[in-house]
């Protein structure tokens, strides 16, 4: 046998165990069915899998029981309400757009329904996840950031030019630094209060104030300019609040604790006030919670 011959065959015998080993962990891996060790199963795809063509799967690192787990897919509930309140924000910046100001009102305020369900139907689910929150932050983003900001910006603040344009993008930016603070914080604050006013709450300042404003049209004709600068300043303040440090109440723990009866009643009696005038009803609410959490910084502070 010549010298050529042997290194050939040698070469062969080292590689032939390694080969049919690596064969075996991957045919293995393949065939494994998701219910029989599924977390090395996700480990290995997501390491070996270079994306290539057309696929449609997420992999995520998850917490369960205090161990990282590698897991695919998302849940179904959750994100579908999260995909229905970015539908809605995306269909009040197209109204803004055309003018319906009333309707694209609506549509912020649905879209923070939604956005109060999908946490509350993930935590009753126990469908939390990376994935999750990220989703609701990008379509916060859109329906509490962009929204409200094209939302006054089209009704009140173009006549402004520069100004308006600039007042109007501050509450988008200041929402942006809202929810990006929000997110390296989860965890890490009281859940019992926010760091800043959040931003559907400020969404609904600036929303409420526009939908007061259409219903009650017949003296702002005569103070246009008046408006026009009031409406300047309020989409700021209430911008600013976002990226302050007020804490306020967040109501995330209200429902799990006894109040007095007394609450209840006076509950009653705010809700039939707000009745008689929507708008103004929400405005005030707003306006009230908003000082709330000023007055209580103060005292905190003295």
């Amino acid at each position: 046998m010549s010298m050529d011959s042997k290194i050939d065959t040698d070469a062969k015998r080292t590689e032939t165990p390694l080969n049919t080993h690596l064969d075996s962990i991957s045919d293995s891996a393949a065939t494994q069915p998701p219910y029989a060790d599924e977390h090395e199963f996700n480990i290995r795809l997501a390491d070996n899998d270079d994306y290539d063509g057309l696929t449609f799967e997420v992999i995520e690192t998850e917490v369960a029981e205090g161990k990282p787990v590698v897991s695919r897919g998302v849940y179904l509930a959750p994100n579908l309400i999260t995909t229905l309140s970015l539908l809605s924000g995306f269909y009040s910046i197209l109204a803004s757009t055309q003018g319906e100001f009333y309707k694209a009102s609506l549509a912020i305020f649905l879209s923070a329904i939604l956005d109060g369900a999908d946490g509350r139907v993930a935590r009753m689910l126990n469908a939390q996840s990376p994935f999750g929150e990220q989703y609701d932050s990008l379509a916060d983003m859109l329906a509490f950031g962009i929204a409200p900001a094209i939302l006054i910006y089209s009704f009140a603040l173009e006549p402004l030019g520069r100004i308006g344009l600039g007042c109007a993008f501050v509450f988008t930016a200041c929402g942006a630094f809202r929810l990006a603070r929000f997110n390296v914080q989860v965890g890490t604050v009281d859940k019992k209060y926010f760091v800043g006013l959040a931003s559907p709450l400020a969404a609904i300042l600036v929303t409420s104030a526009v939908m007061v404003a259409v219903d009650h049209n017949e003296w702002i004709g005569q103070y246009d300019t008046a408006v026009m600068f009031l409406f300047a300043a309020w989409v700021v303040i209430c911008g600013l609040l976002m990226v302050s440090n007020v804490k306020y109440y967040s109501f995330k723990e209200f429902d799990k604790k006894k109040v007095p009866f007394v609450v209840l009643i006076i509950g009653v009696l705010i809700l039939s006030i707000a009745i008689y005038d929507i708008p103004v009803g929400i405005l005030a609410i707003g306006i009230i919670y908003a000082l709330s959490g000023i007055v209580t910084t103060i005292k905190a502070k003295m």
